[in-house]
């Protein structure tokens, strides 16, 4: 036990080196140039991956290596295109293998029926987008945010959202509801760590220790955003390959967002 838990220590020691040394994993696309396109890329298909494009929350500055790129590029494009890879393994939906990234100042985002969002503590949505938002959510589409931390990061999501629809609350989502029932029974859910706070030995950031499942739901009871909050399903799924990640925490998240695809394609 102690030879196995020394070998396993060293090997995340290892990975720490390696993120202090380059700041970033050696993965990503600005360091190795763009990730190949897979034969398939242009396939018309029934699902897509579609990430959204936001501008910056203007209250902040441009440290960290991805801000300049926008918060909204994080874990982009491996997370998106590894977790492609398990839906088309493990469901019948005929998935792109690469995503899309959209944006709300054209009309693009209605030929999107599902949505995702990353780091959106760190958004700043203008009225006329807010305004895209709801429209787009009200007409059947549907939103996932993921990878948002804390009370501050919180405020700052709430800010945009309350603008988008301030005659909904956001209310935590039931165990029952069908979103977590569609294809996995997703009762047990533990709080998904990124790799940066599991390196410490934590699964949460800032004072974000409690996991929290939320969304906010149009008159007919159907979830129009789904909100992951306290927790980093996209460095689940972009860690997903990497054997110094829990599998345990990969497929959770892998599990989550195919019960998210799912629900947003048939409700």
């Amino acid at each position: 036990m102690f030879i196995l838990t020394a070998v396993v220590l060293v090997s995340l020691v290892g990975l720490g080196l390696g993120f202090q040394r380059g700041g970033r994993p050696s993965f990503r696309e600005d360091d190795e140039g763009p990730l190949a396109l897979p034969p398939d890329a242009n396939e018309k298909t029934e699902w897509a991956f579609a990430r959204l494009r936001y501008p910056q929350f203007r209250g902040e500055g441009l440290g960290r290596w991805w801000a300049s790129r926008g918060h909204w590029t994080v874990d982009y494009p491996k997370a998106d295109r590894t977790f492609v890879q398990g839906v088309r393994r493990l469901t019948r939906i005929h998935a792109r293998s690469v995503e899309q990234v959209v944006d709300l100042d054209s009309d693009e985002i209605y030929n999107w029926p599902w949505i995702y969002a990353v780091e959106v503590g760190h958004w700043q949505l203008t009225d006329a987008q807010c305004k895209k938002l709801r429209d787009y959510l009200l007409r059947g589409g549907f939103l996932m945010t993921d990878d948002f931390h804390g009370t501050f990061e919180w405020e700052v999501f709430t800010a945009s959202m309350s603008r988008v629809f301030p005659d909904r609350p956001i209310v935590d989502i039931e165990d029952s509801d069908s979103i977590f029932h569609v294809l996995y029974d997703l009762d047990k859910r533990v709080q998904v760590p990124g790799i940066y706070p599991l390196l410490r030995g934590m699964t949460y950031e800032y004072d974000g220790v409690e996991p929290r499942w939320r969304g906010i739901y149009d008159d007919k009871g159907r979830i129009m955003v789904a909100i992951c909050h306290n927790m980093d399903l996209g460095d689940a799924w972009e860690w997903a390959d990497h054997p110094d990640y829990p599998e345990r925490y990969a497929s959770l998240a892998y599990r989550i967002g195919i019960n998210y695809i799912i629900y947003a394609m048939t409700h």
